[in-house]
């Protein structure tokens, strides 16, 4: 859920998928803009916080990244719980990721917060030649299902990943906006 007061919003964001995707690259590579070629294995999950301004507010995301290893799959609804927005990353270097990370979505849509916000992230496009999940099909797969949809990678920082953040921001602040008016003007 997202908490607001003041234009000040504080929302929980979860980041799901399948081991050795790049979770914990994507997220540092956000918070931190860097980039460990070797990082190791997220034992449960592991959590983050990161401040950012835009014009409409402040949003302060509570980053949960994930455990991918099956193992750990259990625990997943005690981080997703409640959750403003959904980050589901795959390799596109293999079909399984791919495979699994439908998976997390048709259970994000099951029993996530009705009003999560998703994204389907590709990741490792530097490994192009070893590609197996085509980008038209992590599109179509994401338009038929509401996300939001970008490949990425995070060794490259490819794409963006600052703006991917950015467009989730605005659609938590989009989603949330005439709660977010109505707190404000309340509290002045």
């Amino acid at each position: 859920m997202a908490r607001t007061s003041n234009k000040n919003i504080q929302a929980k964001l979860v980041v799901l998928g399948d081991m050795g995707t790049g979770k914990t690259s994507l997220v540092l590579r956000f918070i931190k803009g860097q980039f460990n070629d070797y990082q190791e294995s997220t034992i449960g999950a592991a959590f983050f916080t990161q401040v950012l301004s835009l014009n409409e507010a402040t949003i302060k995301f509570d980053i949960w990244d994930t455990a991918g290893q099956e193992r750990y799959h259990s625990l997943a609804p005690m981080y997703y719980r409640g959750a403003a927005a959904a980050i589901v990353v795959y390799d596109i270097t293999t079909m399984d990721s791919f495979v699994r990370a439908k998976k997390w979505v048709q259970e994000l849509q099951k029993q996530g917060n009705p009003n999560l916000i998703m994204f389907l992230a590709g990741n490792k496009v530097d490994l192009e030649k070893k590609r197996e999940v085509e980008f038209e099909e992590g599109e179509q797969y994401a338009k038929e299902n509401g996300l939001v949809f970008l490949e990425t990678s995070a060794k490259t920082a490819q794409n963006e990943i600052q703006n991917y953040f950015k467009d989730m921001i605005q659609n938590v602040i989009k989603t949330r906006k005439k709660k977010l008016w109505h707190i404000t003007k309340d509290k002045q």
